[in-house]
């Protein structure tokens, strides 16, 4: 027993030493990607602006006011305001919630479901892996925002439909990613190893297999995220997503589309809050990737 406590007394800095050790590593790579580190305290920034919606408003963006309509960015507006005398800064900062809201419920519910129907796919084959795959090839054969318009027009206008419906169609890649890791970590030494001394099925399923495969699974939701962004604000376009008052980015563009000619901010404004997340979450993405998977590193 005394052995046993000077073992793990011993392992246990070993443990925090590596540890340290691969953040150190990874931070440094990060440090060494001028532009992921962009993309990382762009999405900082929107994290913050999200949670600080109320203190960095000027205004209240539902308050209407018809005799501020239409202005041109100015110091008093800093992005103009809208057809109703909204101030389109204010709605943007709180349309960062709604985006933030999206994004992180989608991946919530799709990357559980996606590497759960691809970890048993690839784990137990045969019969399983082509029921699995095949109802993962019949989503895939649509287009994903096709999909999402019809199962959001089925279920009703709203924010939950619209986080509902992109789930619906956001899982297959997930999947097929989680599949291919499952079936490539199922043939490795410890997983014989565990099958050797007894471990169930699922115990090597949950225990050994899946958690292998989130890295890959955190990194492919990374870089999907700017298609939830592009596909809820195509939504919100249509009128099937987020419903006003909520400043909805697409729901703006929307909005101003009609007099984008003669007062072009309205709809531009909330074109470049989607480039700019968008881009910094593919950013963001792509250096995860490298981080993470060495075999995907730049030269």
């Amino acid at each position: 027993m005394t052995d046993i406590a000077q073992n793990n007394t011993v392992d246990r800095p070993g443990a925090l030493s590596r540890l340290s050790t691969t953040t150190v590593r990874t931070l440094r790579k990060l440090a060494d990607e001028p532009l992921g580190m962009f993309g990382f305290a762009i999405l900082a920034v929107l994290v913050l602006v999200a949670i600080f919606a109320p203190l960095i408003a000027p205004y209240d963006p539902a308050r209407q006011a018809l005799e501020n309509a239409l202005q041109a960015p100015s110091w008093a507006h800093l992005a103009g305001t809208d057809e109703f005398g909204r101030d389109i800064f204010s709605r943007l900062v709180y349309g960062t919630r709604i985006t933030i809201q999206t994004v992180l419920s989608v991946s919530v519910i799709v990357g559980p479901i996606g590497l759960a129907i691809g970890v048993m796919a690839g784990f137990f084959g045969g019969r399983t892996d082509a029921i699995l795959m095949r109802a993962t090839d019949i989503v895939l054969s649509f287009p994903s925002l096709v999909l999402a318009l019809a199962f959001a027009a089925a279920m009703g206008a709203g924010l939950g439909t619209a986080i509902i419906a992109i789930s619906l169609t956001a899982w297959p890649p997930i999947a097929r990613l989680a599949r291919a890791e499952a079936l490539v970590v199922r043939n490795t030494d410890y997983v014989a190893a565990a099958r050797l001394y007894g471990a169930s099925p699922l115990r090597i399923l949950f225990l050994y297999i899946a958690p292998m495969c989130i890295p890959s699974v955190i990194v492919r939701l990374t870089l999907n995220m700017a298609g939830i962004i592009l596909t809820a604000a195509s939504l919100g376009f249509l009128g099937l997503g987020a419903q006003p008052p909520l400043p909805e980015w697409g729901a703006m563009i929307s909005s101003g589309r009609k007099i984008m000619l003669d007062y072009w901010w309205v709809a531009v404004m909330p074109g470049i809050a989607i480039l700019l997340t968008s881009l910094a979450f593919n950013i963001a993405g792509d250096t995860l990737r490298d981080l993470l998977d060495p075999r995907h590193a730049r030269s």
